[in-house]
């Protein structure tokens, strides 16, 4: 299999912890930069990618990087990159496009170039005039940065967040790929126990234990380059074989998931059913002021409710009190919250967070607060 330049794109903020999923995967990092991993992989690197990253948005392919600070250059260096490789004769492909303190600032007009180029390369190599364009789908992005032009092709299709479980949904659900962070990012692990007061379509939670039982997060969903005739379906039935065989249904997971509201708590148990984890995410309609300590050393994750008008922000801020109460109770306790109010800090507690972090829910600044509780003894641990 050929040797290929992969990028991973993440959300600001989650790049250390898609790196390290990369890693995990057995591929080699070769550029860590803001929003996007680029390692080494070959045709299954692709497969595995989709099916495995649970932090990641998209897996793209390389196709090249060069200097382009006129239209010609841009032109010639695109229709000079293999795209017969990839794209059949009968391939439909878009080009999307961003550029950032470059010459070539004009979008459309350098998405125009990219696709005449590639066209004028397909003619070449075709030896015809005209594409029917009813085969696979191929999106095709031109990123320029400092007027240095980054080329790939979406092998994901959908971003990688939807995972097909999500069957139910509610108001300013967190994303998959965030949730599954947050859970990364924590002491959490198989065995103790995890709380999510506010559970809403139930995604911590879901994701969690889709975690500590090795459920790849791609296996209920398809992804644009399955459609590809570069890469065998084999390639696709033998991973997606093989992550089935990876399932530990024998995984000590407990988690606790409650909403105040009631429609949530039936959604996020039908999203559960969905993802296969129901059997170990225990749902319950109740307030955070409800919410009990069965056992010491619990981990508490968390995506409050915000709100802007007066009553909101009471009810709110009764949330923070209800919380501050329960960790003064119970001091073992760890608490992982993420939230764009920027009040939350000095309204929980005196005592800062031990870590913070600044992450993105879509196109929302939020902060991931990481309070530590007591460390339990190393038996426990």
């Amino acid at each position: 299999m050929a040797k290929l330049e992969i990028i991973a794109t993440a959300t600001f903020g989650l790049e250390s912890v898609v790196k390290r999923e990369v890693e995990a995967l057995g591929f080699k990092v070769l550029k860590s930069e803001d929003a996007k991993i680029t390692y080494m992989g070959d045709e299954r690197a692709i497969v595995k990618s989709n099916l495995w990253l649970r932090c990641a948005d998209r897996v793209l392919l390389k196709m090249g990087e060069f200097k382009a600070e006129s239209f010609e250059e841009l032109f010639q260096q695109t229709k000079a990159l293999p795209w017969e490789e990839w794209i059949p004769e009968d391939g439909r492909f878009t080009v999307t496009g961003t550029s950032v303190k470059s010459k070539l600032h004009s979008v459309p007009a350098c998405q125009s170039i990219v696709k005449k180029a590639i066209v004028e390369r397909l003619k070449e190599t075709y030896a015809c005039e005209q594409f029917s364009e009813t085969g696979a789908e191929f999106t095709v992005k031109v990123t320029i940065l400092k007027d240095r032009a980054t080329i790939t092709i979406d092998t994901s299709g959908a971003g990688l967040h939807k995972r097909g479980y999500r069957i139910n949904d509610v108001a300013a659900p967190i994303k998959e790929t965030l949730a599954s962070a947050m859970v990364q990012l924590s002491f959490w692990k198989e065995g103790r126990l995890l709380v999510d007061p506010f559970c809403g379509s139930g995604t911590i939670a879901i994701e969690a234990a889709m975690l500590a039982r090795n459920i790849a997060p791609g296996l209920q969903r398809k992804f644009a380059a399955e459609q590809w005739p570069t890469i065998k379906n084999e390639l696709w039935k033998e991973e997606r074989k093989k992550a089935f065989s990876a399932i530990n249904y024998n995984a000590e997971v407990r988690i606790l998931a409650s909403d105040i509201n009631p429609a949530a708590v039936k959604g996020a148990t039908a999203n559960a059913e969905e993802a296969g984890v129901d059997d170990c995410i225990e749902f319950s309609v109740q307030p955070v002021a409800k919410v009990m300590a069965s056992e010491e050393y619990g981990i508490m994750i968390g995506n409050p409710p915000y709100g802007e008008r007066i009553g909101e922000k009471a009810d709110i801020q009764k949330i923070y009190k209800d919380l501050q109460k329960f960790f003064v109770k119970n001091p073992t306790w760890s608490l992982y919250l993420v939230t764009s109010d920027k009040e939350f800090e000095t309204q929980f507690r005196e005592k800062p967070a031990d870590r913070r972090r600044k992450l993105y829910n879509g196109r929302i600044e939020t902060c991931y607060y990481q309070y530590y509780g007591i460390k339990p003894p190393k038996s426990n641990a």
